[in-house]
């Protein structure tokens, strides 16, 4: 059973977020696969290209690549001339513009509105976007036994949903991770979570958030410990195991960071600093975490 659920939920981040809709254009003789972020008067086309995103106005039947190269150290800006020449017939500027989808896209869209009064602002509706991140690290699972307070290693997988318009501080968080058991404490746990984040901290390129893990549901083994925290042995000697799953409201809160890196965020993340359900067992938690996350 736990193996089924974990394929299911692997199988799920896996092809979670792929409904964009995309269609081929040519671009200076080339055929490329973009995607529609606003459509109207001028529209956004966008795709990440051989690894970098690359965005695209398209007005009429002509379509120009938004560029912004680098000579000698100093970006040459070439993007903001493109939009001034296609939207110069509407008071806008485009002076603070970015070579971003969310910044071009509002630019966009006061556009459109201007050119036309029915045009529907797709920033007044949620847009919500994915993420789906691999990660590692280590724990010391204060809310298991562990009397030597052993560190044990720990893996897993996250998916999370952004929208980067209207609730850019917030995030929902559907994460697996499993920790393994050591030499010294036979203890391993499979939990699925479900988390929340609020971004306290948001920079361009930098997320600080606050991690609180609202539920989830664990598979655990812990081994068995007398009044003197000394495994407990079977008939052969080996400690007694005993496990049991569990769904549960577990409220802990840890803080963690995301720092924008290529096409993605690296993220760091410290779970489970403490909790108001769950009884810990009086060591200081540790309970580290790093990863790597794309946009999908």
């Amino acid at each position: 059973m736990k193996n089924l659920l974990s394929y299911t939920l692997i199988a799920f981040l896996l092809f979670a977020g792929q409904g964009f809709a995309q269609e081929s254009y040519s671009v200076n003789g080339k055929q490329l696969t973009l995607k529609t972020e606003s459509e109207g008067s001028i529209t956004l086309l966008w795709n990440i290209i051989d690894g970098e995103y690359r965005y695209f106005i398209k007005k009429g039947n002509n379509i120009t690549e938004l560029t912004n190269t680098k000579t000698e150290g100093h970006y040459q800006d070439e993007y903001l001339q493109i939009l001034q020449s296609n939207t110069s017939d509407e008071n806008l500027s485009e002076d603070k513009v970015k070579l971003t989808k969310e910044s071009l896209a509002d630019y966009f869209d006061k556009y459109n509105k201007r050119k036309d009064p029915d045009y529907v602002v797709p920033e007044n509706n949620v847009k919500l976007k994915t993420r789906l991140g691999a990660f590692a690290g280590i724990t010391n699972a204060v809310y298991s036994p562990n009397p030597t307070n052993q560190i044990l290693p720990t893996m897993g997988l996250e998916f999370e949903i952004v929208d980067l318009y209207k609730l850019k501080r917030h995030s929902l968080v559907v994460q697996f991770k499993q920790t393994f058991e050591s030499s010294d404490y036979k203890y391993s746990a499979s939990q699925f979570s479900l988390s929340y984040r609020f971004k306290f901290v948001k920079k361009e390129k930098l997320d600080v958030f606050i991690n609180t893990k609202i539920a989830g549901y664990t598979f655990q083994s812990i081994p068995k410990f007398d009044e003197n925290d000394n495994p407990i042995p079977d008939e052969n000697g080996d400690p007694i195991i005993d496990s049991d799953d569990s769904f549960s409201a577990l409220m802990s809160f840890g803080l963690g960071a995301d720092y924008k890196l290529g096409d993605g965020y690296l993220t760091f993340l410290y779970s489970d600093i403490v909790s108001v359900v769950e009884g810990s067992n009086g060591e200081f938690p540790m309970d580290f975490t790093i990863g790597y996350k794309f946009n999908l």
